[in-house]
């Protein structure tokens, strides 16, 4: 079948191209309804940076085309001979498939959307609301603890909103840019502060009463780990989840790491288990259920959040808007409804 997919032909350049693919077995074909764009990932793809294995020097040198767009939604059309999970017709979040108008993928990367209370645009949004949620369960969150959360970019506003869900007291939103600090405290940040004001690390320890006891690093860059550590309590917890791509910073771990006994943990999506999830570590199809059911009993609210929706074929705009633009929304999608008419 023809398969229509936002392709990034060479660098800085999207395009929607026409593609050829068939179900074979073991798979589920979705008319994708909604696919959502993960900013920081997607550009990194765009322009051109390595967002593969960072071990392999092969993996350094750029490679296009490549392709993106791995949290979407829509409705079965099809399934091979062998899937028993899913059904024509059912509503289902799709997980690892990418912007195309529709989506061939093994029946383990299909989640059903069980509520009518979730909508296509929030179900499209679940596989990217799993990076914080493993994020902020491997922290070991205990009620009525802080955390702390460096970079309001999608990541870390979709944690401002899990951490408060989650019961952390008081949730503090970081970014340098006043109008991401502004959105944080209307999707439920307590407290919004600017990493470059002086007296940053100062103001965390006053308002958590001598540090944070869990903080998520979002930004990977060197600097803002640095200065989460700055911020954290004796014994603290710090996930890893913004993807670091420069390998050339130092951090001064005897006195910010050894001595003060903090824990950092790789929070990157590909680290969990594959079948069956345990404390601190879950699938991904157990953490998409997780977030489809806070969106389903009004928990988290991921339309509070700044939201814009395109046709596929304004894709050349979009991520050249992406790469070049410090405010881009938190959430983008593409709603591929016209374009299956």
């Amino acid at each position: 079948m023809k398969i229509r997919q936002i392709v990034f032909t060479r660098k800085n350049c999207a395009e929607l191209l026409i593609k050829e693919e068939e179900l074979k077995a073991g798979e589920v074909c979705v008319q994708t309804v909604v696919s959502t764009i993960s900013p920081g990932t997607e550009r990194a793809n765009i322009i051109g940076e390595s967002n593969v294995n960072p071990l392999r020097e092969a993996d350094l040198e750029p490679i296009f085309p490549r392709t993106a767009g791995y949290s979407s939604a829509g409705v079965v059309t099809a399934v091979a001979e062998n899937v028993t999970s899913v059904k024509v017709g059912d509503r289902v979040a799709v997980y690892w498939g990418k912007h195309k108008d529709y989506n061939i993928v093994p029946e383990e990367n299909v989640v059903k959307i069980e509520d009518d209370q979730v909508s296509f645009e929030e179900a499209a949004v679940s596989f990217i609301a799993t990076f914080p949620l493993a994020a902020i369960r491997k922290t070991r969150l205990e009620v009525g603890e802080s955390m702390m959360i460096m970079g309001q970019g999608l990541l870390g506003q979709l944690a401002v909103q899990l951490a408060r869900a989650a019961g952390a007291v008081p949730v503090i939103a970081v970014d340098p840019v006043p109008e991401k600090r502004e959105e944080a405290l209307k999707i439920g940040a307590d407290y919004a502060l600017d990493p470059y004001d002086p007296d940053f690390v100062e103001t965390v320890k006053r308002i958590t009463k001598g540090g944070v006891k869990t903080a998520i690093e979002v930004t990977g860059l060197g600097k803002g780990l640095e200065q989460c550590l700055d911020c954290m309590a004796k014994f603290g917890r710090v996930a890893l989840l913004g993807c670091t791509r420069d390998r050339n910073f130092t951090i001064d771990y005897y006195r910010k790491v050894h001595y003060p006994g903090i824990t950092l943990v790789g929070a990157h999506t590909g680290v969990r288990p594959e079948h069956e999830s345990y404390p601190g570590y879950f699938t991904n199809r157990d953490d998409i259920l997780t977030v489809l059911n806070l969106c389903a009993g009004k928990r988290v609210d991921l339309k509070k959040m700044t939201w814009e929706i395109y046709e596929p074929e304004e894709c050349t705009a979009v991520f050249e808007r992406l790469i070049y633009d410090r405010q881009f929304p938190a959430v983008v999608q593409f709603d591929w409804r016209n374009n299956n008419k």
